[in-house]
């Protein structure tokens, strides 16, 4: 106890910025209003929430009345996907997607298949990619909408994006990407890669939780997901929750503002991160791509331990980690991008992912590369099967 937190789970969710707090104080004490009401502080509500989606819209390449304010990446996903699937069912039921992406997406096609839509899931490879021509075979003559996610949020694999929305446009079938992962780590530009629906959530990337947003093509039929009033230009009812818009707005201002810089340093954590684990740790497996994977994620499968272990081990040594999707944690399951990647259970089960944010320093790597050689080598003596391979020298 007593241990400095080392946090290293930003993939999870990050912690606000202080200049991001500072924007939202106000909406909370004298800027109140109702942005529906016509007078004085309602205007200003109303005007802070176009401000916001001003910045959004500048973030992303998109104009600011593309923008839908949600409460949540899962609900822009949930939104993007009944939305098209259900506005366009009279041009065809048949949606595409991978068998790796979050559960948000995963789940919203599970269900539209109880309800008559069929969904392709394309199988990755070893690196979690899919590839373009992979999801050009899969195109039918009733598909109506291609769901990819930008980035995984367990390995780090990023996807062909560009190419894959220049294939769904030249086809004339909608295009979401769930980008909850990607933005603020990755530059992003919605029209040159052709991307018709984006979700993005705040609070990972320095924003508050509870609010997130969905970039919406000017065309793309889409029903509305929550009926009520008229907020949201009728599109999404409910009243705004105006701290956290604003709150939004300022945190991808901020994450988009020096990308190049952020991820210079992020990228040399991450990078010394695995060459030294890999280095000092044997039967260690890097999952996700090498090169094509975010700035800040590190994934790793330890042969002979549990990773809920490894994760309280650490913990006790002030390191917060995660071993997966922070939606999924509370499972004892292995998580379904390791399968998918073709990782075998009993391994699949050893996995760490460590993702780095902007207070992480060379300081904290050391201290986990201290720690981390330690608490492996002491789980993998409770195991018989590392006992055999010590014994015999070579892997099982």
């Amino acid at each position: 106890m007593g241990e400095k937190l080392i946090y290293m789970d930003h993939a999870a969710t990050t912690y606000v910025k202080p200049q991001v707090v500072e924007a939202m104080l106000p909406f909370f004490t004298e800027k109140f209003g109702n942005a529906s009401s016509i007078y004085t502080i309602g205007r200003e509500s109303k005007k802070a929430i176009e401000e916001s989606r001003e910045k959004v819209s500048d973030a992303i390449g998109a104009q600011a009345r593309e923008i839908f304010f949600t409460g949540s990446g899962t609900e822009a996903d949930n939104w993007a996907i009944k939305g098209v699937a259900y506005a366009n069912k009279s041009k065809g039921n048949h949606i595409i997607t991978t068998n790796i992406e979050h559960h948000a997406v995963l789940h919203t096609c599970q269900y539209l298949e109880n309800d008559g839509f069929e969904v392709t899931y394309l199988p990755v490879d070893e690196n979690g990619l899919v590839t373009p021509q992979q999801v050009a075979d899969a195109i039918k003559p009733n598909t109506i909408l291609i769901t990819i996610m930008f980035a995984n949020n367990e390995i780090g694999t990023i996807q062909p994006i560009a190419e894959i929305g220049a294939i769904a446009k030249e086809k004339g079938i909608y295009f979401h990407t769930d980008a909850v992962q990607a933005i603020g780590n990755i530059a992003i530009n919605v029209k040159d890669m052709n991307i018709d629906l984006m979700s993005m959530s705040a609070h990972k990337f320095y924003g508050p939780k509870g609010v997130g947003a969905l970039y919406v093509r000017k065309g793309v039929k889409l029903v509305s997901f929550i009926h009520g009033g008229a907020q949201e230009r009728g599109r999404r009812a409910s009243t705004e929750n105006i701290p956290a818009i604003v709150g939004f707005g300022k945190a991808i201002e901020l994450a988009t503002a020096n990308l190049d810089e952020y991820n210079k340093k992020i990228m040399a954590l991450r990078d010394r991160t695995i060459d030294e684990i890999t280095k000092k740790i044997p039967f260690v497996k890097l999952n996700g791509h090498r090169e094509k994977r975010l700035p800040g994620n590190v994934n790793l499968s330890f042969q002979f331990i549990e990773g809920e272990s490894l994760l309280l081990m650490l913990d006790m040594k002030g390191i917060a980690a995660s071993s997966g999707s922070a939606c999924t944690s509370g499972s004892l399951d292995p998580s379904h991008v390791l399968l998918a990647i073709g990782l075998p259970h009993e391994i699949a089960h050893g996995s760490l992912r460590l993702t780095f944010g902007d207070e992480n320093t060379d300081e904290d790597v050391n201290k986990l590369l201290e720690v981390l050689p330690v608490i492996v080598e002491r789980l993998r003596e409770m195991s018989p099967l590392y006992e055999n391979v010590k014994r015999g020298n070579k892997n099982v």
